[in-house]
């Protein structure tokens, strides 16, 4: 009994230095590739496509500098809010002014307000944090027709990488909040709520803002994928919560963040 005990021991530290012995190789060959990459990044910067013929030294340089700057940014900041929403509610919309309020609000209850740092509901939930004199920041992408930053952040970032840009956006906060959107502001919430839903990140509140909005979504997700189909279990339809006004929305908030 004694000698299998001893060799279970060497087998899991032999196993332990294995992965160590990778771990170190992954890093050399990282390290490398970023060295190389740092000085021979294209002027004219082809798009990212599947499988590329080789590793690109200088795209993996630019993706670990926009990790390190990403994550820079955001553990400045303590407690977070991050809005999602439509870049074209435009000013005088309710949603643009539903979505002010709401971020003054939490910015007055020390919450940093993160968006995309572009218009419509990005720029709604900005002004109402500068305003307040709060912690405004806006996590931009760089896209083929320009997407400015809005003129309400006191700190900002602009992105190369969606993916990047996204990580940013789902490790940032304390609170995800989203106002009626497109195929962008959806993306991001069922991304988010993957995210909670496998695991990968601990389970925060998810805000969704107008019932008239979102209650038809939710019922496709409890009709279609939990009744007929079975593809979630009925406690994933808890992973969202729908309010319908801006108060609701700041009591819920305040409520679920304490516990956190």
């Amino acid at each position: 009994m004694d000698n299998t005990k001893d060799n279970s021991n060497t087998g899991s530290s032999d196993s332990m230095e294995d992965r160590a012995e990778a771990l170190d190789a992954h890093a050399r060959k990282l390290v490398a590739v970023v060295h190389e990459g740092r000085g021979t990044i294209p002027e004219d910067q082809p798009l990212l496509v599947c499988k590329p013929k080789k590793v690109e030294s200088w795209r993996v340089f630019k993706i670990m500098s926009e990790f390190i700057e990403g994550f820079d940014t955001i553990r400045r900041y303590g407690l977070a809010a991050t809005f999602f929403g439509s870049a074209r509610a435009s000013l005088g919309d309710s949603v643009y002014e539903e979505a002010t309020q709401l971020a003054a609000k939490l910015a007055k209850k020390g919450f940093a307000i993160i968006t995309g740092g572009g218009g419509g509901v990005m720029e709604a939930a900005n002004k109402g944090a500068f305003e307040a004199g709060g912690s405004s920041v806006g996590l931009n992408i760089r896209l083929p027709h320009e997407q400015h930053y809005n003129p309400y952040l006191t700190d900002k970032l602009e992105f190369n990488h969606f993916f990047v840009r996204k990580v940013m956006l789902t490790y940032a906060s304390e609170v995800y909040i989203y106002f009626p959107g497109g195929f962008g502001t959806l993306d991001e919430f069922f991304e988010i709520i993957t995210l909670i839903q496998t695991g990968k990140i601990r389970k925060v509140p998810v805000v969704c803002v107008h019932k008239s909005y979102w209650e038809p979504l939710a019922a496709t997700i409890d009709q279609t994928l939990y009744r007929e189909n079975h593809t979630i279990d009925e406690r994933d339809e808890d992973l969202f919560h729908i309010v319908d006004s801006v108060d609701e929305a700041f009591e819920y908030i305040l409520e679920k963040v304490r516990f956190l």
